[in-house]
């Protein structure tokens, strides 16, 4: 897929603890981590955000980031109706550029076929290129069992919105070669509880999104073994009951880890805080990017949100509707970045919410984080109080050769 330069080790200054370490190699794994120096001058804890002065030559090294749902990127859509596996294999290498290191490619509601002929083209790219394999972890299918109701199906075409079918995902599967491993519906569908054992059963996490099921129904769901909560906080109808409704029902059911879109526009910092003290280290984040994410700001049309407009902020928005986004144009980095200069969590909190805890929800090697045996999957980045900024990108000890340096 990539041209990459071969290393045995690296230097760089630790995520957590500000020691200058040297990681070494051996097999794409990490063999050791050696404690060069004691925190640099340079490096401070500075209101419990670590950060580094510019005169400090060494960049920051923590483990590589681990998206949960990638919808496209830089004019890239893998929910192109005519998406071929080079488009796939295009979108993984950029994503690398980013520090990404795993990532589950998102499909969203759509034609059965249209579905399953991306889900070929996904497994296509992974069979024919060893790379991608490696670093696309799973496929994260979102819909179209979700709800038919105008708010909580979001942007998604009502006119694919169906119950769910496991003959439907079971042949999606044989399409995929088995790579669906998160599928995110609603648990408002009748069938919605023996569905998701089924689901559970064959190895997908099962999500919950885009809904306006009831508190019983979330609660079935959870004991059925759904586990994580899709974009917390969006996908959900605009005005709800004090008490009880979707958001409650989700924080309260200790079984869900909560995905959190942290780019400044989706959810307030209020609800941010409040989902990562409930949930813990069980808050996670996503960064749920479509194709428009990393191209520059200006007037758009789209094939899912039509006519939409991407601020010089970053901000996703229809054209007609400018109080209703239209797709995260963010990714992961802009969610540690914001967590940490908002001063909601420290930098290794956000840095491990992008990384080491998506790892541990999906059974990742990588869940190890920096440690002896981990993967050497690994961001070299800068932050600078304001900034946080990726320098390189290292996947199994290979540093990515068109990774920004």
């Amino acid at each position: 897929m990539m041209n990459e330069w071969i290393d045995d080790s690296v230097d760089g200054i630790h995520y957590r603890t500000g020691e200058r370490i040297r990681i070494n190699f051996l097999d794409g794994r990490i063999s050791e981590i050696r404690v060069l120096s004691l925190p640099v001058e340079g490096v401070s804890e500075l209101n419990n955000h670590l950060h580094l002065k510019k005169s400090e030559a060494l960049p920051l090294i923590g483990p590589g980031l681990v998206d949960l749902q990638i919808n496209g990127f830089r004019g890239y859509d893998l929910n192109d109706p005519l998406l071929t596996p080079e488009t796939v294999v295009k979108v993984t290498s950029l994503l690398q550029q980013e520090g990404v290191t795993s990532y589950y490619p998102t499909l969203i509601t759509s034609s059965s076929n249209h579905i399953e002929q991306a889900l070929l083209a996904i497994a296509t790219a992974c069979a024919e290129d060893e790379d991608v394999a490696n670093i696309i972890a799973g496929i994260h299918v979102e819909g179209p069992y979700i709800s038919p109701k105008d708010g909580a199906r979001g942007a998604h075409a009502a006119e694919w919105v169906r119950r769910p079918s496991w003959q439907e995902i079971a042949r999606w599967q044989e399409a995929a070669k088995g790579r669906i491993k998160i599928l995110t519906l609603s648990p408002e569908w009748k069938n919605a509880e023996d569905f998701i054992r089924k689901c559970v059963d064959e190895g997908i996490t099962v999500s919950i999104g885009h809904t306006s099921a009831s508190s019983a129904q979330i609660r079935t769901a959870a004991a059925a073994g759904a586990s994580m909560s899709t974009h917390f906080g969006n996908g959900i109808q605009p005005q709800l009951p004090r008490h009880p409704n979707v958001l409650w029902d989700q924080l309260a059911a200790e079984e869900l880890w909560c995905c959190l879109i942290a780019d400044g526009f989706h959810v307030p910092q209020e609800v941010l805080k409040v989902a990562m003290k409930v949930k813990g280290d069980h808050a996670l984040l996503v960064s749920d990017a479509v194709a428009l994410c990393g191209m520059p700001p200006g007037y758009y049309n789209t094939p899912v949100g039509g006519k939409v407009i991407l601020t010089s902020e970053g901000r996703l928005h229809l054209a007609d509707s400018p109080e209703l986004l239209a797709g995260s144009a963010q990714l992961l980095t802009r969610g540690i970045e914001y967590l940490t200069r908002s001063r909601i969590c420290n930098l290794h909190t956000a840095w491990d919410m992008a990384s080491v805890r998506p790892a541990v929800k999906m059974g990742l090697a990588t869940a190890l984080g920096l440690k002896v045996g981990a993967p050497a999957d690994l961001l070299l980045a800068s932050w600078d109080g304001d900034a946080f900024k990726v320098h390189g990108t290292y996947k199994a000890g290979k540093l990515i050769k068109n990774a920004r340096l």
